[in-house]
């Protein structure tokens, strides 16, 4: 199994440690939760690191799952890997029984893995379909919201959700040249955008798409308003004195330091 180690690793550890050391109440093992599993790098070092905890390991991407379930195999009789988006979580934990956390981690964004894959459409610098679905089996794809949003919700998501300058004239784009031909491939969309954006903003701050690339992907997953369902309820599960950590990136920022 491959050895991928997540970003920030360490500082995720450090700041979740001292609740997953603590005993549980009533002498009860400690229960954490992997809301976004991935490939299962920050699982298996929390397994490792707390012989005794208990995992909860929820990913919506099936694939993943099935990695993670391959890497954690080691610990399969103190984990639950669960084919779930992280705004489940109160079902998840009702079904298991778990009434109490010791911690929970959210690593949002896009893992390496689904970079990594061309046809899951999540890369600007690879060819593709525009997909972007963690899970491939339900939702709205990428090229069914550059092909069916008007220009102005179009707009709006690229300016909230990946805080893009140019979104009037890269939506205005899209909607202009759909109406020759549907936009079916990630190439065609990140050269659009490119196009759309005036020269001088093209030659800093890396790839001219990434900031619609974030948009789109945030947009076709719910990923907001999925966390803003995720968050209380994990707050509202966590036992007295236990961590929820959460860690996010932005376009040219790095990794948040928020883990």
């Amino acid at each position: 199994m491959g050895s991928h180690t997540p970003v920030l690793l360490d500082r995720c550890l450090e700041l979740l440690g001292p609740a997953l050391a603590a005993p549980g109440r009533s002498g009860r093992d400690a229960v954490h939760v992997d809301a976004t599993l991935g490939l299962g790098g920050h699982a298996e070092a929390v397994l490792d690191g707390y012989p005794r905890l208990v995992l909860v390991g929820l990913d919506r991407d099936a694939e993943a799952l099935r990695r993670s379930g391959e890497r954690l195999a080691p610990y399969a009789d103190r984990t639950h890997l669960v084919h779930a988006g992280y705004d489940e979580l109160p079902d998840v934990l009702d079904e298991l029984g778990y009434g109490e956390l010791d911690g929970v981690l959210f690593d949002l964004g896009v893992s390496s893995m689904q970079l990594d894959e061309p046809a899951r459409g999540f890369a600007y610098a690879q060819d593709a379909p525009l997909d972007m679905r963690m899970d491939q089996s339900r939702g709205t794809t990428a090229e069914e919201v550059v092909n069916t949003y008007d220009a102005a919700r179009l707009a709006r998501v690229l300016r909230v959700y990946g805080e893009e300058r140019f979104a009037s004239r890269i939506a205005a784009a899209i909607v202009r040249n759909r109406a020759k031909a549907r936009i079916t491939s990630s190439a065609y969309l990140a050269e659009l955008v490119r196009e759309s954006i005036p020269a001088p903003a093209r030659r800093t701050g890396g790839h001219p798409a990434k900031r619609t690339f974030q948009a789109l992907r945030i947009e076709v997953n719910g990923e907001l308003d999925a966390l803003s369902a995720a968050l209380p309820a994990a707050l509202d599960r966590l036992a007295i004195g236990r961590r929820s950590t959460c860690r996010s990136s932005r376009p040219g920022r790095g990794p948040g330091s928020g883990c």
